[in-house]
């Protein structure tokens, strides 16, 4: 965003940020949609995203994101791999496994 001013990039994710979510979500597969609601709830995750998955702060809007999207950024934070090596991330997801991951992603892809 080189020649970008400041004022430019705040207005733009201010728009952003206020625009509504729109769902890519494909059919809801009730049995893996309660796994990850239910890991969700246990590995606290609306604790920093909010209770709703909408983040705040630094924290990232993770409600209604893709799924593929969620699945592999959370591969990363559990690798150690993600850019920023987030350390709350990482220690969240240490020991889950793929499955639980494809469940968190699947429920937080499906929320609105």
């Amino acid at each position: 965003l080189d020649g970008v001013s400041d004022a430019a990039i705040v207005a733009i994710a201010k728009f952003y940020s206020n625009s509504p979510a729109i769902s890519q979500a494909g059919p809801r597969n009730a049995t893996l949609f309660e796994k990850g609601q239910t890991i969700s709830k246990e590995a606290l995750c609306g604790t920093c995203h909010l209770p709703n998955y909408v983040g705040r702060d630094q924290m990232p809007r993770i409600a209604a994101q893709r799924e593929d999207y969620l699945l592999y950024s959370m591969r990363q934070f559990r690798s150690n791999q993600a850019i920023g090596r987030d350390t709350i991330m990482a220690a969240s997801l240490y020991g889950m496994s793929d499955d639980d991951l494809k469940a968190i992603a699947h429920y937080l892809s499906q929320l609105k």
